[in-house]
């Protein structure tokens, strides 16, 4: 057993690390411009994408809540800096649309689309930090990877379907 997994054998789970991301999404959604308003974001679209999108979600966080997190190889190091990282890009994806709605990034597809498309990083980062499910359940990497991929890309396009709808 390495130092650190003595040090720090068990921290919690992957589900500590969603939740900055669940009080951000809570505390500020209603801050954001029109287009994500619950009201507008969700209207029309379609129900394979709601169900897709929302399922892989609920997927990634349990996926999350099932790996312990630990501090003990240089991969849990690479993932701890891609989460952190990831989080800085997703609220600051987030602070453009609040604090300046109108500008060009804003308006833009890449701009609209950030918050959509960042959550990849943090994601990544859960992803490489854990390393064993509880309840000596088979672990495979991709499984996680997989899900978080799925529900980014859905995200995505549920995004992107409402940015062609309003611009």
């Amino acid at each position: 057993m390495s130092r650190a997994q003595t040090v720090l054998p068990s921290v919690g789970n992957g589900f500590l690390l969603m939740i900055p991301v669940v009080i951000w999404n809570l505390a500020l959604t209603d801050q954001l411009p029109a287009g994500f308003q619950p009201k507008i974001f969700w209207k029309d679209i379609p129900a394979w994408l709601t169900y897709g999108e929302n399922g892989s979600r609920i997927l990634v966080f349990a996926l999350a809540g099932l790996m312990p997190i630990r501090s003990s190889t240089k991969r849990q190091g690479v993932g701890f800096f891609s989460y952190l990282a990831g989080l800085v890009l997703y609220f600051a994806a987030w602070l453009a649309l609040i604090y300046f709605p109108d500008s060009r990034w804003s308006t833009s597809l890449p701009g609209f689309m950030a918050p959509a498309f960042t959550p990849l990083f943090w994601l990544t980062g859960i992803g490489l930090i854990g390393e064993s499910f509880y309840f000596n359940l088979p672990f495979r990497r991709w499984i996680f990877m997989l899900t978080a991929f799925l529900f980014v890309v859905l995200h995505c396009f549920h995004t992107y379907t409402v940015y062609d709808r309003l611009y």
